[in-house]
Parts: C-alpha cells; structure tokens; sequence
C-alpha cells in the first residue's frame, strides 16, 4: 500500500474497470465517454491505488480518438480513407476499454496503443 501525505490509498480495482469500461457511454448514450471516466479521475486520484496512471490513460485514448476522429474527416475526400480511419476509431474506442477493464481489474498497468501521450 503507498503513503501519500501520510494517507494510506485504497486498493479499488472495482472502481478502476468501471472508470475503463464508462468510455463506453459514447455508444450508449452519444455523449458522456470522456466526462464521466474524467469525474472519476479528478475526485479519486489522490485517494485511489493507480487511478492517476489509468486516468491518464484513458483521457490520452480519448483526447488521441477525437484528434484521430477529427482528421480522419477530411480524409474522406482521399479516396474514401477517412471512412476506414472511422471504422476503426470506432473498433478501437469499443475494444480498448474492455480490454483494459480487465487488466485493471487484475491489477495490470493499461496499455492503449496509438495514443498520444497529452498528460
């Protein structure tokens, strides 16, 4: 267990794979996959065991998949490319945070490959 400012953290692997797996509103409501696991991680990372690490990487999947969205747009003027570049912005935001749901939940560090480290 780490000591921060003489505070022992919490282990919460619980509250880590639902933070992974709340990017996931974006599909079920249309909004909500980048504030939610955003809230989650500004008022529990001092208190929660590697909420900063996970929180970071899921704001940098989020922040890379909308700079990846946004791109990709004019793009489908070029021969449609853009069009695949959604697709797999769109299997990638619904496969990664599964995956790493799990791998919080095992207490495994995250790994979202071609993200753009932001924070």
């Amino acid at each position: 267990m780490e000591l921060v400012n003489n505070t022992a953290l919490r282990k919460d692997n619980t509250l880590l794979a639902i933070t992974h797996l709340s990017q996931l509103l974006h599909y079920v409501t249309g909004f909500g996959g980048f504030l939610v696991p955003l809230i989650i991680w500004l008022t529990s990372r001092k208190n929660v065991e590697g909420m900063d690490e996970h929180g970071k990487s899921i704001i940098n999947l989020q922040l890379s998949l909308l700079l990846y969205i946004i791109l990709s747009i004019p793009a489908i003027l070029l021969l449609g490319l853009g069009i695949l570049t959604l697709i797999g912005v769109g299997i990638l935001g619904f496969v990664l945070p599964i995956v790493n749901a799990v791998k919080a939940s095992n207490e495994e560090p995250p790994s979202y490959f071609l993200t753009i480290k932001f924070l």
